[in-house]
């Protein structure tokens, strides 16, 4: 019997023999899912192919668990985006989709159950790659709104590639008077070393503790011991597919999660539950460019965007804050043309300080607004974000030099 996709097989190349699934292929090589979960190409002439069982005629659904409300426990609002805490391995493809719905993930995760009573919502389910300033919009107006209508604490299952900019844009639109807590996962829940469960669990641990602020709770080392807790403006993705991928920049994390007892430690201070009274500040613009700035770059880039109807920029350059002096007429033409631009550094940790070096004070005599000790990314939101509350360039000014939900830290002398 001739071996069909998605069949159990062996295959013998050159010697090597190999077992799993046949998956289809577009190309000249046989694609082979390993039982490791990953996927290996076989050149289909030196491929000899061996049946080992038929496919499944039909691939079982997972079994969804009825959510049970139980008494005097906080309510908690699931709010779905997508990403790989709620995705799964298509077997058909090999792909990792995103298919889960928010009911999906308390199935997926019993251990969820008896922290929280959860009331669960599908915002829209796409990978992190494709988010956008608008859907930043739309998140924010439905978390307003589960926490107008009496929820505890909030948590948004979100992809880790883009979650850091989510995080900051949500520090921005939305004064909280309970915990919003962005949590996913950088492997899914079909891989044994998945950290979906451990991270689900320390962030509704988060949702109904105290802490009345937007963070990110993540892994924070390579074993499932403990959650960091970062600060929605001061965090960022720093590996690309290790579960301890992001840390707190510039700053401290504000706590950590003991897994599995759930007990919070934290470290710094944090604003409290109904410090904050709630308030939604939904407006941005989202004609603003991040530019960064290479040895020997040409001004072309920000010579575009400058008169292509951005009406901000932000510039990621050397050190304390530098470009090429062949730049600095380019950001005098733009900040003329009433386009606010700002200078941050591509260095991880410190500030921008444009007064040191001639370049530097070069750039601030050309009207560019100092980054403080901002990471670009959240340079960036903010700025979409002031562009939405005020065209005023001096109150531009002022509100990028102000920290609005902790994204600047008191400047230390150099």
């Amino acid at each position: 019997m001739q071996a069909e996709e998605y069949d159990k097989v062996r295959i013998e190349s050159e010697g090597v023999s190999y077992e799993g699934t046949l998956m289809p292929s577009q190309t000249d090589k046989v694609v082979l899912k390993l039982k490791n979960g990953y996927n290996i190409g076989i050149k289909r002439e030196s491929a000899s192919i061996t049946l080992l069982e038929k496919k499944e005629e039909k691939i079982p659904k997972p079994v969804l668990i009825p959510v049970k409300k139980q008494k005097d426990l906080p309510s908690i609002s699931i709010l779905s985006t997508g990403g790989t805490i709620a995705s799964r391995i298509d077997y058909r493809t090999g792909a990792v989709t995103s298919q889960f719905s928010a009911e999906d993930i308390l199935s997926a995760i019993p251990q969820l159950e008896g922290i929280a009573n959860y009331n669960c919502r599908m915002i829209y389910n796409i990978l992190s790659e494709n988010m956008r300033p608008s859907y930043w919009v739309e998140l924010a107006r439905a978390v307003h709104e589960e926490i107008k209508n009496g929820a505890d604490g909030i948590i948004i299952t979100h992809g880790t590639d883009t979650m850091t900019y989510t995080a900051a844009a949500l520090s921005f639109m939305i004064k909280t008077p309970v915990p919003i807590v962005l949590v996913g996962s950088q492997r899914s829940a079909d891989r044994p070393s998945s950290d979906n469960a451990m991270n689900a669990v320390c962030a509704a641990a988060v949702a109904t503790s105290d802490i009345a602020e937007i963070c990110v709770v993540m892994h924070g080392s390579t074993s499932d011991d403990f959650c960091y807790i970062h600060r929605g403006t001061r965090v960022r993705k720093m590996h690309t597919s290790r579960r301890d991928a992001f840390q707190s920049i510039n700053s401290g994390p504000i706590g950590h999660v003991e897994y599995p007892s759930r007990e919070i430690k934290t470290i710094s201070t944090y604003a409290r539950q109904g410090e904050n009274k709630l308030a939604l500040h939904d407006k941005l613009e989202p004609k603003c460019a991040l530019i960064k700035y290479a040895a020997g770059a040409s001004g072309e880039s920000l010579l575009f965007h400058s008169g292509s109807g951005y009406k901000g920029i932000v510039i990621e350059g050397t050190g304390l804050g530098h470009v090429s002096t062949e730049w600095v007429p380019l950001i005098r033409n733009a900040t003329d043309a009433g386009i606010p631009v700002v200078m941050t550094s591509q260095c991880i940790n410190g500030r921008v300080c444009d007064r040191v070096y001639d370049t530097g004070r070069d750039i601030l005599k050309a009207g560019a607004i100092e980054g403080e000790d901002m990471l670009p990314e959240v340079a960036l939101v903010k700025l979409m974000w002031v562009l939405g509350q005020t065209s005023d360039l001096e109150k531009v000014r002022e509100l990028m030099h102000t920290s609005i939900a902790g994204e600047i830290m008191q400047s230390i002398s150099l």
